[in-house]
């Protein structure tokens, strides 16, 4: 891990065993983006990459006899005005109505570690010895305005984080109309763009289509949230690439808000990628001594294709992005109630699906909406935080020290920045609504969003919830956010900054997590928003797992689930097992099937076991019994490897590796069971070529599976399990053979099977 400055040539070179990045400080004072891939030697004379050639309509930005023209040039934070006619990566409007700016390389500084991005979510290394850091500062004399671009490099990870902060030094008005995050420059257009695209119930679908001239990429203008439409991310891959080859390249934007991603193909190949605030609405006012911060972007390199980029994804954000005590624990294993129960519920009815949890071994009970306020329905009492005692005649507090005496932890659903209009809060204060004065305010599920950019909003709420957690036992927190904004306008704020709006509200969410978790860090938050609305990096700074969607269907959540895990580790997967027929599609899989989805993620229950027959209870203790014993290696110690793609076919497989490679499980799903059909060999990854693993497999549904018999090539194949050792070179080349027969004993359409890998010896 190195930055080096070749002062003569002006090039800063960051690098690691993985990746090199170099800029180069081009004659005008600006910044060249001249190189971003696989680690090559440092040494004097890399300025050659810099490419330039006389071209119709080019314009020169420096003195005669130089040529330098800024519209053919790789730059690293380009600005618009000076011959660049591509799109910038920030804007300044002056008070003389000017756009054009000019910053100039002025100083840098390199240093050990990496400073926090307060307060905004970022990540972070624990040991200086871990990263290394450059400042780039570059100064614009007319204006007086200071461009800080700010790059840390891991020595344990093939990832560069990239951000932006702009300061005023001068006596008038700077106003801030774009600021994005980053800007990196390919030199060709050579590339496939990945997205993860959906709606409510169908989030993160993988979609790929290849660059081509003009732009290309997605956004989020929703202002509460990134969106269930389209992720804070997007990768390039080359042509070659795959899940195991090939170069790609993946970004991901560590915020919540409004947010664009863009890839932008000039008519000379050239491809500008960019992340950041999305700059439709968005204008910040600086004034003397006045600064903006813009949020963090994560910049991964792999060889390895896009298992690759992800395992880097994942290892960095689960050990340098999720924070405090949940960071390095398997979650516990909970029971919701919603689907159990919607809003009609009362103590007793609680206490009865919670004593049954219990008794199947779950170990947290998570009270969901409807207990607060007049909260039968979702027309009112959003907003109004104290216990309907009509339901809950001892409060919270009162069921808390009850469900714990049942031997449980107990948690609680909260949706703070939301508000009906039938409710105490907005009948004392219908001033804090997002809405424009004298226009209609648009509704969604009949609730209204509350103005975080306003302090006092974010004060109420605080005291609000931190009383309740205060006097309670409360184990974990599921917040909610089940609409986007509309009217977007604060009164609270001047004219001249409504255009600061929806940021400043994104940094209220983002303040009240930090006030919540910084007092109460024994709390296990999970994110929400109508379902998987709000999975990014920015919120699992705060909440160390996200509610991966509403659409809790196995075969649904195999797609989901699949195209999340290309950014985001399986542990911040919110996934349970819910009822059928399925809420959502009215779909009946097996309960087994359920259960093998649900394992790679948080796991938990969304039901009433009451409901269950006796053989299927029977059957949920073993699951539960099989998570308890193996989540170490799935949430905690294991590499996630993506094996069958459930967007290209029938099959979905994926496998959980430790990193000792000496322990792995793997599952494989197929959607319809097919009649007289070839042969199914499932590959393998991750293992030691060299090694010899003992395979079992249960092949009965109300089975439980068992440890390997060593020694056998088939055993026990009668009472439904098949236990056999192969090597780890047979396992990722030849496969695994998986019959179809068996797959028809386990009901054919949505059947699964699950493979425990272990190591010789271990």
């Amino acid at each position: 891990m190195k930055i080096i400055f070749h002062e003569e040539e002006g090039i800063f070179h960051l690098s690691n065993e993985k990746l090199s990045y170099i800029i180069r400080i081009m004659e005008n004072g600006q910044l060249e983006q001249i190189y971003f891939g696989k680690r090559i030697h440092d040494r004097e004379g890399l300025s050659h990459f810099h490419e330039e050639a006389l071209r119709s309509q080019m314009s020169i930005c420096i003195p005669e006899p130089g040529k330098l023209s800024l519209n053919y040039t790789r730059q690293e934070y380009p600005g618009y005005g000076s011959g660049d006619y591509r799109s910038p990566a920030f804007v300044i409007r002056q008070e003389n109505g000017s756009r054009v700016s000019d910053f100039r390389y002025r100083s840098h500084e390199i240093f050990p570690g990496k400073e926090p991005l307060l307060p905004l979510p970022a990540t972070y290394a624990e040991d200086p010895d871990e990263a290394l850091s450059l400042k780039i500062t570059l100064f614009d004399e007319l204006t007086e305005a200071e461009l800080c671009l700010s790059y840390t490099i891991y020595r344990d990870y093939p990832v560069i984080t990239r951000n932006a902060r702009f300061l005023s030094h001068g006596k008038g008005k700077l106003y801030l109309e774009r600021a994005l995050s980053m800007s990196l420059e390919f030199p060709d257009k050579d590339y496939q763009l990945l997205q993860l695209s959906g709606a409510w119930g169908r989030e993160r679908y993988v979609k790929k289509r290849p660059l081509e001239m003009g732009l290309q990429g997605i956004q989020s203008l929703n202002g509460t949230c990134s969106g269930a439409e389209q992720n804070p991310f997007l990768a390039l891959l080359r042509g070659n690439a795959d899940e195991f080859q090939g170069e790609v390249y993946g970004f991901s934007l560590v915020y919540s808000g409004n947010f664009l991603a863009q890839a932008e193909v000039s008519t000379f190949d050239l491809t500008r990628l960019m992340l950041g605030i999305h700059p439709e609405g968005f204008c910040w006012e600086l004034g003397e001594g006045e600064s903006f911060q813009t949020p963090e972007v994560v910049l991964v390199y792999s060889d390895q294709g896009l298992n690759g980029m992800s395992r880097s994804f994942h290892r960095l954000y689960r050990k340098r992005l999720m924070r405090g005590k949940w960071r390095d624990l398997p979650r516990p294993i909970l029971l919701n109630n919603w689907e159990a129960t919607f809003f009609d519920f009362d103590e007793e009815k609680i206490l009865r699906i919670a004593k049954k949890a219990k008794e199947v071994g779950a170990e947290l009970f998570v009270l969901d909406d409807g207990w607060f306020g007049k909260r039968n329905n979702d027309y009112q009492g959003l907003g109004d935080w104290q216990a309907n005692l009509e339901k809950l005649p001892d409060g919270i507090a009162g069921l808390s020290r009850k469900i714990e005496a049942l031997g449980l932890h107990f948690g609680l659903w909260v949706e703070l920045e939301m508000v009906n209009k039938d409710s105490e809060l907005y009948r004392a204060h219908p001033d804090w609504l997002i809405g424009v004065p004298g226009r209609f305010e648009s509704h969604a599920r009949h609730q209204y969003v509350l103005d975080f950019s306003r302090q006092e909003v974010v004060d109420y709420l605080y005291e609000e919830i931190a009383k309740i957690i205060r006097s309670s036992f409360l184990s974990y927190i599921k917040w909610d956010m089940n609409r986007y904004m509309t009217e977007p306008y604060s009164r609270a704020l001047p004219a001249e900054r409504q255009g600061e709006m929806m940021h400043r509200y994104i940094l209220g969410v983002y303040q009240l997590y930090r006030r919540l978790t910084e007092e109460f860090p024994e709390i296990l938050f999970e994110s929400c928003a109508s379902g998987g609305a709000r999975f990014d990096a920015g919120l699992m700074y705060f909440a160390p797992q996200t509610w991966c969607s509403d659409d809790t269907d196995a075969g649904e959540r195999m797609k989901i689930q699949y195209g999340t895990s290309y950014v985001y580790p399986i542990v911040s997967m919110g996934s349970h097992v819910s009822a059928v027929p399925n809420m959502q599609v009215y779909r009946r899989t097996p309960l087994e099937t359920r259960a093998n989805v649900a394992y790679f993620g948080t796991f938990g229950y969304e039901l009433d076991l009451n409901l269950l027959p006796e053989e299927e209870i029977e059957e949920v203790k073993k699951q539960v019994r099989f998570m308890k014993e193996h989540r170490e290696l799935l949430q905690v110690d294991g590499d996630f490897y993506r094996l069958k793609n459930p967007f290209e076919g029938n099959e979905t497989a994926w496998m959980v590796v430790s990193r000792d490679q000496r322990k792995a499980i793997a599952a494989y799903y197929q959607r319809l069971n097919y009649v007289n059909a070839s042969a199914i060999r499932l590959r393998l990854r991750g293992l030691k070529p060299d090694s010899l693993y003992a395979l079992s497999c249960d092949l009965s549904p109300c089975l439980e599976m068992r440890e390997p018999i060593f020694g056998a090539e088939l055993s026990l194949e009668g009472e439904g399990l098949r236990s056999y050792r192969a090597y780890g070179d047979e396992l990722m080349e030849a496969g695994i053979p998986i019959k179809r027969e068996d797959l028809s004993k386990k009901g054919g359409d949505f059947a699964s099977l699950l493979f425990l890998i272990r190591e010789e010896g271990e």
